[in-house]
């Protein structure tokens, strides 16, 4: 049973629409209506908060271990009344200065959205990439993604990740 009160459920939902058409059009926004944008996002993510997924915790003893994680929060669930047995998850990831996300597999697609400050991502055959806002990169489903990280020592980043995948949300993560 969902401890939510009904009338938050349905205004975070209502307000997924609105996160995805704005996180969407980023790269079209001024900079003010990006700022109004991730406190948009930030006011969802303190209304509907849950845990996603663990990452992978980095071998130990390697460089990556002692670097901060990534966090995540799930924003919303839903089923794709078109595509039966899926459902579209949209999920706010933050990485803080210097945060790093070892290698991982995602069961669906998925589609990552930059919404502030610079990721740096790897999929297995694929460049190296530097994303910042607005831009995005798309990961085929279980495709091994070597690993995402903030490279900056002072700010945080933070994307918008937007899951299709089996039915009730998960799993989102697999393992490498």
């Amino acid at each position: 049973m969902n401890a939510m009160p009904l009338f938050l459920r349905h205004r975070a939902r209502v307000g997924l629409a609105a996160l995805t058409v704005a996180a969407m059009g980023w790269a079209l926004l001024p900079h003010a209506s990006r700022q109004s944008t991730v406190q948009f996002i930030d006011d969802i993510c303190s209304t509907v908060s849950r845990p996603m997924f663990a990452s992978a915790p980095a071998p130990e003893g390697s460089a990556a271990a002692a670097r901060p994680q990534t966090s995540t929060k799930v924003i919303s669930c839903e089923a794709l009344p078109n595509v039966p047995g899926k459902s579209v998850t949209t999920v706010l990831v933050d990485f803080p200065p210097m945060a790093y996300s070892p290698a991982h597999r995602h069961p669906g697609s998925v589609t990552a959205i930059i919404l502030e400050g610079t990721v740096r991502s790897q999929l297995a055959g694929g460049p190296v990439g530097d994303y910042s806002p607005g831009e995005t990169f798309f990961e085929p489903p279980r495709t091994l993604h070597l690993f995402a990280e903030n490279p900056d020592p002072v700010k945080p980043a933070k994307l918008v990740a937007v899951f299709v995948a089996e039915e009730n949300c998960g799993p989102l993560l697999l393992p490498p």
